[in-house]
């Protein structure tokens, strides 16, 4: 189980968010960003912009209760206040990689985290860096022990660099939230379309069916209705991807407890 979570500035806390026995629950902190902020790049010296409501405390508090959840860092996302975040091209790829491995490093030491989800989400036009410099921190960061996890979130528009990343770096991804909110399917039929697009993209085995509270592509109990098609068509639905609790904690998080219920009864070990 994913869940994004501290992105839209809503005070939610970590507490209040339902967490079953017997599900591997990853709380994705909103964002960790490579900027100061009025959103100026630092060269892979990444802040934490994430609610004020998930402190350090708060995440060591929620370990402790429930020793089956972890929580990451997703880096970059969308923007920060006004500014719209992009992937550059480092001057130095390797000076990047070790700024970022170090702020990363004491950010994973401070916040308990397990560790990152990579959700850049806008591209230059000609990128050259990017798997490279994200793929190198990754392998750096698991190789010293600094993480055990690392997610990739791509959308329909970056695809491309998120697939040559996952081409040359796949050993050390452990799960693709690929955000299918984003290519607008409605149907539970055409969802599961939409997987299989995707799952020849990435290994099936890491991708993950995601949803949106209150947004956007399918609604609803049609989003379990969905998954249950996936597994009739013989794809193990290994976890969910929710963005986000923020959205959750208006319905009572009905979406993340009704993930964990079906998680809890399907046929494939999560």
């Amino acid at each position: 189980m994913m869940e994004y979570i501290g992105a839209t500035g809503v005070p939610v806390k970590l507490e209040a968010v339902p967490v079953e026995e017997g599900i591997d629950f990853h709380f994705i902190l909103s964002f960790a960003i490579d900027a100061d902020p009025s959103g100026n790049t630092q060269n892979g010296k990444f802040s934490p912009y994430w609610a004020d409501t998930l402190t350090p405390e708060s995440v060591a508090a929620m370990k402790k209760s429930h020793p089956n959840v972890k929580a990451l860092a997703s880096l970059s996302g969308w923007s920060l206040g006004d500014k719209v975040l992009r992937w550059y091209t480092p001057d130095d790829t390797q000076q990047w990689i070790s700024n970022a491995f170090s702020s990363l490093s004491s950010m994973a030491q401070q916040y308990h985290l397990d560790g990152i989800d990579i959700d850049y989400e806008n591209f230059p036009r000609h990128n050259s860096s990017f798997a490279y410099c994200i793929g190198e921190l990754i392998t750096l960061l698991k190789n010293q022990s600094v993480i055990s996890v690392a997610t990739i979130a791509p959308y329909h528009k970056t695809t491309a660099p998120y697939i040559e990343l996952f081409e040359n770096y796949g050993d050390v991804i452990d799960f693709v939230n690929y955000q299918f909110y984003t290519d607008k399917v409605r149907k539970p039929k055409s969802y599961v379309e939409a997987f299989k697009i995707r799952a020849g993209q990435f290994d099936k085995e890491k991708l993950l069916p995601s949803y949106e509270v209150n947004g956007r592509g399918i609604q609803g109990d049609a989003f379990f209705d969905a998954l249950s098609l996936l597994e009739d068509d013989g794809f193990g639905v290994n976890g969910v991807m929710i963005f986000s609790a923020d959205a959750s904690s208006s319905n009572d998080y009905y979406y993340d407890r009704k993930s964990q219920d079906f998680l809890l009864n399907s046929t494939v070990s999560v």
